[in-house]
């Protein structure tokens, strides 16, 4: 590319694209019309940007038209107004128009008034319990690819690293453009602009994206959520002294010292959370360690019952897809599956054993599980259909098994994994569908298959038959599975914007099978920006007609909506719903609080290894039979595996 004419340090000479690329742009500030909701895809100078499409070009001119009319009546300009609540209404009502359903309730009359924004938007009154969320712990402050997906294109998503959707295509996903005409939409735009906030941000406690003090500000000060639970994750490899290739952890520091957030760490910051506002913000959730070695874990001893003893957690989360299982000390941590009677059942007896836990923390019962958004191993499309990494084959046992527990599985169980065209693809059944495109249930019912998640539906509902999904090898399910539930985090985000139709399917067959008792609201934020932008949008989305009527699904009431954003949990997590109970106490003055300040007791520990030192270990609950796995464990230890790590001279 030549760029001997470009000017040093200018945007012309940072950009990748040629001079005759450069020729065919202009910069994006100079478009003449801003509209609220992005109406052509921009680029952040690594790629040549997609033309406007014909929907996207109709979309800005009836913005355009909507927008001039309104103004006038306003007596304000049209920028000045397409700034205001009044210009998000524009944009909602001509992507109405343009896409010929009604997939957002927005009016005329919040164009005009100020304040009619809340006949359509959020009640004031809403209850809200975000049921997923993400917090990084302060050591680690990289680029996060959630964050650039939402984000869309730009300089914060260039300079991370981040030249195009790093979902699209990637992982067995299938490579194309979403309902909008482009590869790469914006989801939460108000937010997340192209060039701010950075990606990741400045590496503190305070100020960093990704961690607590934003965390704070966006969950409880510029939204409406009332309660969140505090998620984790543990993905973690460790690449040992002298290597440098990460391997599965063998035993749990390794895997605590490498993770964004551990379960202590989350059950601080918890803490201080709540006791900045004087009531009950935050939840935490426990880690889910299974297998007979993490109960003999060489420093932590049984690390589920010392969870229970050093962070009282609110409820469970686990990773079928991590490999956090230990089959025995010293080995490999594997993959895991819901229904393993060796590596996962004796995990769930520690927690029954427990079950005086339940008189101060209602949801400990409560096990949620990461089912859905899973990347193909080898990069081929449906090549990871096992519930190692995600599918429901394991529900029905585990459920009919565990009866006194509610299995909350995150995720929808909707597989693709963050870029949802396949879905779309197989929904309308257009070029690339996978076979089989609908699902029949026993009661002969056929509906659009949207993979692991319509399965998981019917699984729920005591519909599925054996062999509907042919490469699945789940049991029927005879009879509804009345602990079993489906929490939105991400699929919801990643859908309600850009693929707006494959949402509408899937709440319709949500609401079908789970009813609407069953399903709950989680945003993942922080890595998305703050939650409101789901709230409203989940608010304001409605089932076109259209589709309901065809496939008879049902309609996505004010109730259901209400129960999905709040309700529901609130009744799994013993919480009351009134607003009176939610105060922000001290929080608006988290950035003054001692604790957060470099060297602070949280900064502390949200910077060092993930769990207080010294460690004490704890003791399994006295068991017959756990007695008998810790027993074998021990014996397992005189069968050490003499394999070394790292490098040798020769």
């Amino acid at each position: 590319m030549a760029t001997s004419d470009r000017v040093p340090e200018s945007r012309e000479e940072d950009a990748w694209l040629s001079d005759e690329q450069l020729k065919q742009v202009a910069p994006a500030e100079t478009e003449p019309f801003q509209a609220p909701v992005p109406t052509r895809m921009v680029s952040n100078g690594e790629y040549m940007p997609h033309p406007q499409t014909l929907e996207q070009k109709r979309v800005e001119v009836r913005v355009k038209e909507i927008a001039e009319k309104a103004a006038k009546k306003l007596n304000m300009s049209r920028r000045k107004f397409l700034e205001s609540t009044g210009g998000l209404a524009a944009s909602f009502l001509a992507m109405n128009e343009v896409f010929g359903e009604n997939l957002f309730a927005v009016g005329e009359d919040e164009l005009h008034e100020h304040g009619h924004d809340r006949i359509h938007g959020p009640p004031r009154d809403l209850f809200v319990f975000d049921d997923q969320t993400h917090i990084v712990r302060t050591s680690q402050n990289t680029p996060n690819a959630l964050r650039a997906l939402a984000q869309g294109p730009g300089g914060s998503s260039g300079t991370a690293g981040f030249a195009a959707n790093p979902f699209n295509g990637v992982g067995g996903n299938a490579e194309g453009v979403d309902e909008l005409g482009s590869p790469w939409t914006p989801w939460n735009p108000d937010e997340l602009r192209p060039d701010a906030p950075p990606n990741p941000g400045p590496p503190t406690t305070i100020a960093g994206e990704f961690h607590l003090g934003r965390y704070i500000q966006r969950l409880y000060l510029q939204s409406q959520t009332s309660v969140s639970i505090i998620s984790n994750a543990n993905f973690a490899l460790f690449t040992p002294p002298g290597s440098t290739q990460p391997r599965p952890a063998k035993e749990l520091s390794e895997s605590l010292q490498n993770e964004i957030l551990t379960g202590w760490q989350t059950s601080q910051a918890r803490d201080f959370i709540n006791r900045q506002a004087g009531s009950t913000r935050a939840l935490a959730h426990g880690q889910v360690y299974p297998g007979p070695g993490n109960i003999v874990d060489p420093l932590f001893g049984d690390y589920t019952q010392w969870q229970i003893e050093n962070m009282q957690p609110d409820s469970w989360k686990g990773y079928n897809v991590a490999t956090a299982a230990s089959a025995a000390p010293g080995m490999e941590f594997t993959r895991w599956r819901l229904d393993d009677e060796v590596i996962a059942y004796p995990t769930y007896e520690i927690i029954a054993r427990n079950k005086h836990q339940l008189r101060q923390h209602p949801g400990f019962f409560n096990i949620c599980i990461h089912k859905g958004l899973s990347p193909s191993p080898d990069g081929n499309v449906a090549t990871n259909n096992q519930p190692e990494f995600g599918n429901p084959d394991d529900l029905v046992k585990v459920c009919r098994d565990w009866p006194q527990f509610n299995w909350i599985m995150y995720h929808a169980c909707f597989r693709p994994s963050f870029w949802d065209l396949q879905a779309l693809l197989d929904i309308e059944q257009r070029q690339g569908a996978q076979e089989p495109t609908v699902l029949r249930d026993s009661d002969g019912r056929r509906f659009p298959n949207i993979r692991w998640t319509t399965q998981f539906a019917q699984i729920a509902a005591g519909k599925y038959v054996a062999g509907a999904e042919p490469t699945s090898r789940s049991p029927s399910s005879p009879r509804r599975l009345h602990n079993l539930y489906a929490e939105l985090g991400t699929t919801m985000a990643s859908m309600i914007v850009t693929f707006p139709t494959v949402f509408a399917h899937l709440m319709g067959q949500l609401l079908h099978y789970m009813d609407e008792d069953h399903i709950v609201y989680g945003s993942d934020s922080v890595w998305y920006g703050g939650p409101q932008w789901q709230i409203e949008a989940f608010w304001r989305f409605r089932i076109p007609e259209r589709i309901r009527d065809k496939w008879g699904y049902p309609q996505l009431t004010e109730r259901a909506k209400r129960k999905i954003l709040g309700l529901n949990s609130a009744r799994l997590y013993g919480l009351p719903t009134g607003e009176r109970h939610y105060r922000d106490g001290a929080l608006p003055r988290y950035a003054r609080a001692p604790e957060l300040q470099p060297g602070g007791r949280l900064d502390a520990a949200l910077t060092g290894v993930g769990y207080p030192t010294p460690v004490v270990p704890a003791l399994s609950p006295a068991d017959d039979r756990l007695s008998q796995i810790k027993s074998w464990a021990e014996q397992m230890k005189l069968g050490r595996s003499n394999t070394r790590d790292g490098w040798y001279r020769v």
